[in-house]
């Protein structure tokens, strides 16, 4: 195989995590693969990412923005990339040495798809962690599997700016799960590459991270995510069918939980929701 050459443009936003951002700066610019820009775009932050940004000189860009949210931190960094294949980064995760290298490989291999990305290597609170089966990654049609559960791992993404064109940016009224909904939106009409290698590494189990300030939401972002794909995308009989399961399995769920804790509103709305899908299933 020859040595890939397609420049890449990877995207890290941050927000308030100067102590962990260079681990991941310093995962890409020790990439085996040289042909690559790095955008780090800052999201408000309050801490030293300022002065740990401007220390790498040109090694990157970066810029910066009042607090808006994952989302647009990296639509930002997808305005401002020069190149048409786009890689993620999330500043507490990093990539392996040859993630580049194999990705882009892997992408020059089959022009036809627009999106990639790979396996992952988990660590909660600096403990290696093994993956759920129900975590395996997979290639190909995914729509289904990611009805359940986001099952494309952020910084694992390389994907073609003509993606973005086709099934839109990143949605920034979503404060979490936003990955998940533009999964939902892309895997309803593309095929995913599953580069079948460990090329990211997760860090989780801290406090700062929006999976946990969100935990107890991310199920209604989920439904919300799910709403928006019924009602916006034109599915195939059988996508739809599964999405509005998935919605009124959720729903239900989520509908009760909200009436144990007293939030009666949110719980009727969500019974009702479940009701309406149900009835057009």
């Amino acid at each position: 195989m020859s040595s890939p050459t397609t420049p890449v443009s990877v995207i890290i936003p941050t927000h308030n995590r100067a102590g962990f951002l260079a681990r991941a700066i310093d995962s890409v610019l020790s990439q085996t693969y040289a042909n690559f820009e790095l955008i780090v775009v800052d999201d408000g932050s309050t801490d030293e990412t300022p002065a740990l940004l401007s220390s790498y000189g040109t090694a990157l860009t970066s810029l910066r923005q009042e607090n808006r949210g994952p989302a647009a931190a990296r639509n930002a960094g997808i305005s401002a990339a020069r190149h048409s294949l786009l890689a993620f980064l999330d500043s507490d995760d990093q990539f392996t040495k040859n993630k580049l290298e194999l990705q882009v490989s892997a992408m020059e291999a089959q022009p036809e798809l627009l999106i990639s990305h790979t396996q992952e290597t988990w660590f909660r609170n600096g403990r290696h962690l093994n993956q759920k089966k129900r975590h395996a990654k997979e290639g190909g049609d995914i729509f289904a599997r990611s009805l359940e559960l986001c099952v494309v791992g952020m910084s694992t993404v390389m994907a073609r700016r003509e993606l973005f064109g086709l099934v839109g940016l990143f949605d920034e009224s979503f404060p979490c799960c936003e990955d998940y909904e533009l999964w939902l939106r892309a895997s309803a009409t593309h095929p995913f590459l599953l580069v079948d290698a460990p090329l990211t590494v997760k860090h989780g189990g801290r406090e700062d991270q929006v999976s946990v300030q969100f935990k107890t939401g991310m199920d209604y972002f989920r439904i919300r995510a799910m709403e928006k794909l019924l009602a916006d995308i034109s599915l195939t009989p059988e996508q739809s069918r599964l999405a509005r399961e998935e919605l009124v399995r959720r729903a239900l769920l989520y509908g009760n939980g909200c009436l144990k804790h007293g939030r009666l509103e949110d719980g009727q709305r969500c019974l009702a929701l479940a009701e309406h899908h149900a009835s057009l299933v």
